[in-house]
């Protein structure tokens, strides 16, 4: 009875056991069922995730190759723009460089070819002048009486300095009566206004001084051959000339305001040869006290001279101003080069930045493609290219 007690109970217990090892092996297999089914839901999400992912992927790509294209083409057309107008540039600057480099020399050389006409015919007077001294020394004893006042002299030697000075110049171009220095009661006849490189302004002074009595006294000598008298007459001129030459310089040169040289004037082509004729005579004012003697001829000469001075200065001025304005389009040219490297260098760093970015989507690219070469592996595939679905934890799986 024990024994068959026992193996009933053993079958009872092997039928409890086969039964719940059937339940348990159907709840398992529904839990397989349910995991799998979670499995394929999971990899069809993911499939959907990657294929999206692929497709955004390639367009960024075609984006990017199209930017890509789109810039160089852009580059392209800047670079050719850019030779185009610097050609055009440097075709116009060397242009008008030509025309003003033909324009100035065309202006200095006529305008130097005049003044040295003038020079030429003032100086041909010069000698003309000289060769008819002798006939104007004939004259002498008429100008004696007409000039027998000092006075006189004066005014007669102020209004033939006057009638030269307009003449040669504009009113604007000298000063009558001017006051040296300013604002004292000292005035010389005529001041000639003489402009600087700086810009600034210089008077020339030029006064009239006729010694009549000693060139008389030495004119009546001379006819009357007697040498000793013409020699203390000489040198009684020579005094003379040389006392007006420092009460010019004394009076009239004060620099800055003035030139540090001044002109005396004599009204008498007679006195100034006789005057030029003394030997050393001229050096020596000029010398001692930067005086020069000047006859009427002789000023006509010197204030044409000045005159062409002037010319030349104001040539030099303008020359200068074309000079600064091509230092300024240098300058403009050098801007404008710093302006086209900074241009090329962002154009380079735009080019490094495409240049990555096509690493990039390549490197996204291979990577869709490892991951559609291992497809099945789904955990894996949801762990290396982080889709931004949700990981589900084992509990939930169960």
């Amino acid at each position: 009875m024990s024994g068959t007690l026992i193996a009933a109970l053993m079958l009872l217990i092997l039928v409890l056991a086969l039964i719940l090892g059937g339940s348990y092996l159907r709840q398992e297999r529904r839990r397989q069922a349910r995991w799998m089914g979670r499995m394929r839901h999971d990899a069809e999400r993911q499939a959907r995730a990657i294929a999206r992912l692929n497709e955004n992927l390639n367009s960024s790509v075609r984006q990017v190759n199209q930017l890509s294209n789109a810039v160089e083409a852009r580059q392209e057309r800047m670079r050719r723009t850019l030779d185009d107008r610097m050609e055009r540039m440097m075709a116009q600057n060397d242009h008008s460089l030509d025309q003003v480099r033909q324009a100035v020399t065309e202006k200095l050389d006529g305008r130097l070819n005049e003044s040295f006409r003038l020079v030429n015919e003032q100086l041909a007077g010069v000698h003309q002048g000289l060769g008819e001294m002798r006939e104007l020394s004939l004259g002498v004893t008429d100008l004696r009486k007409m000039l027998g006042g000092v006075k006189t002299r004066g005014i007669w030697g102020e209004v033939q300095l006057g009638a030269l000075m307009q003449q040669m110049f504009a009113p604007g171009q000298y000063l009558e009566n001017a006051a040296i220095p300013d604002g004292s009661q000292t005035r010389v006849e005529f001041a000639l206004r003489m402009p600087v490189a700086d810009g600034a302004e210089r008077l020339l002074p030029i006064d009239s001084k006729f010694p009549q009595e000693d060139y008389l006294r030495l004119t009546e000598a001379s006819e009357a051959g007697d040498a000793e008298r013409v020699k203390r007459c000489v040198a009684q001129l020579e005094r003379a000339v040389l006392e007006q030459a420092k009460r010019i310089h004394d009076k009239y040169i004060h620099p800055p305001q003035t030139a540090d040289f001044a002109v005396m004037f004599l009204p008498t082509e007679s006195l100034y040869a006789e005057v030029a004729r003394r030997e050393g005579l001229v050096e020596r004012v000029q010398e001692r006290y930067r005086v020069l003697a000047a006859g009427p001829a002789t000023l006509a000469a010197l204030l044409t001279s000045l005159q062409m001075g002037f010319r030349s200065m104001t040539l030099e001025k303008r020359s200068g101003e074309v000079l600064k304005l091509l230092a300024g389009m240098k300058q403009d040219f050098a801007r404008f080069d710093e302006s086209i490297q900074r241009m090329r260098q962002r154009l380079n760093l735009a080019g490094q930045e495409l240049d990555t970015l096509e690493a990039r989507a390549r490197k996204v690219v291979r990577a869709i493609e490892r991951v559609d070469a291992g497809e099945g592996d789904a955990p894996h595939a949801r762990a290396d290219f982080g889709t931004g679905l949700p990981r589900e934890t084992d509990d939930e799986m169960e």
